[in-house]
């Protein structure tokens, strides 16, 4: 009898288990960046290479930085949503343009309109790593202090943009620097 019931209480756990995995968001992925510093960088910009960007340029102001590619369907699709993110012109958008070729970021941008106040190459993808981009597109918030306060990891769709983003953006705004 104590042969059978292991079994079947081994499967009963595993099934719990499995069920609490099934609740989870499997677009969530705990940062270990978030509340933390954003990692410093000095990187080229992509339409003047002499000139580099670094985030210490944006400290005391709100910002969000987008890791794209210009092979990256996702980014493709959160395009037409960061353009009318600009538009609005509530933050300043950074692309990071991650492990790419310069002249096919600059064809894309070209083509499809470029959303970015700055759009630095990280070309070998160190700053990627940094700040541990898993697949493109990856988005990060930073306060005017220069912390990660909000990751997300695919593309921006408009829930994400007026549902989390803008409201979270306009608090930190409000936040003393």
């Amino acid at each position: 009898m104590l042969k059978f019931l292991i079994p079947l209480l081994l499967f009963i756990i595993l099934i719990v288990f499995l069920a609490i995995g099934l609740t989870n968001d499997p677009r969530y992925i705990p940062s270990p960046l978030m509340e933390k510093p954003a990692p410093e960088f000095t990187l080229p910009r992509l339409y003047a290479p002499t000139a580099t960007f670094s985030p210490e340029l944006l400290k005391g102001k709100v910002w969000l930085l987008n890791a794209w590619t210009s092979d990256c369907v996702g980014c493709r699709q959160e395009h037409p949503h960061l353009l009318e993110l600009a538009r609005q012109d509530i933050v300043s958008l950074v692309g990071l343009n991650y492990r790419d070729s310069n002249q096919l970021a600059k064809s894309l941008l070209e083509q499809t309109g470029n959303p970015y106040r700055i759009v630095v190459t990280d070309t070998k993808g160190s700053v990627g790593i940094d700040y541990g981009v898993y697949a493109v597109p990856e988005t990060f918030l930073i306060d005017r202090k220069g912390i990660i306060r909000y990751k997300h990891i695919g593309p921006l769709g408009p829930d994400e943009i007026y549902g989390t983003l803008l409201p979270l953006i306009k608090k930190l705004k409000q936040e003393p620097a």
